[in-house]
């Protein structure tokens, strides 16, 4: 099982109003194991940043500006996400910027490039409803360090969130065990020939036991009007 853990920075809160993605950062897990593979790049937007956004990620218009565009890094961002899961902290905000920078060059978007979504703030939700969800909130709730944090960062936060979704998807480790062990070998002779069993052990009622089950039946019986399942029926009366 292949998943990628992303995220990303923006010039603001809207792809709808023109808004861009300036930062993507990715991590690779392997059946649940991080493998240390990564995809990190900054991306020159074409545009101006808000303020706002400056004040969360920290990343300037000056910063970015000899970094390529979108098209110049499309190529290899499908090419580390094809084929996975992505694991997003709010997917839908992440999913409709990817999705509007691939439609803006006529790439397919991502459900069809990838093999689904997992949304960790709707799961966080699920799993602890009325609580805090943001990725600090949950980093704080299962003890992972997030004290280098200042600012987002796409890349940092995808490597945080990696650790979260783990922590709170623990479990599924002896479950996929389970289903990869493979089934108990039956040994002796199975061509035609008995093979050794070991004998039941049969525990037959006393008489004791089966007077007290007597009356118990005899005691529904008398209760449903002589109709009990198990007895046999009372001859109707002449």
């Amino acid at each position: 099982m292949r998943q990628i853990v992303l995220d990303t920075e923006t010039t603001g809160l809207d792809w709808r109003n023109g808004d861009r993605v300036i930062e993507i950062g990715c991590v690779e897990l392997l059946n649940r194991n991080l493998t240390g593979r990564h995809f990190h790049v900054f991306i020159n937007p074409g545009r101006g940043i808000d303020a706002e956004a400056v004040a969360v990620h920290g990343i300037t218009e000056e910063f970015l500006a000899d970094k390529p565009r979108f098209d110049g890094i499309v190529g290899d961002f499908e090419n580390f996400v094809r084929d996975a899961e992505l694991v997003i902290h709010n997917a839908s905000f992440d999913v409709g910027f990817l999705d509007n920078e691939l439609k803006l060059l006529g790439r397919p978007t991502l459900d069809v490039l990838c093999a689904g979504v997992v949304d960790t703030l709707k799961m966080a939700k699920e799993q602890n409803p009325g609580k805090k969800a943001s990725l600090d909130a949950l980093c704080d709730r299962y003890e992972i360090d997030n004290g280098h944090r200042t600012l987002h960062g796409a890349l940092l936060d995808a490597e945080l969130l990696a650790e979260v979704y783990l922590a709170m998807t623990r479990g599924q480790e002896s479950l996929i065990m389970t289903l990869e062990e493979e089934p108990p070998s039956v040994t002796g002779d199975l061509s035609g020939g008995a093979f050794e069993r070991k004998p039941l052990l049969v525990l037959r009622a006393s008489e004791t036991e089966l007077e007290a089950h007597d009356k118990v039946l005899a005691e529904i019986s008398k209760a449903n009007k002589g109709l009990c399942m198990w007895l046999p029926p009372e001859p109707a009366a002449a």
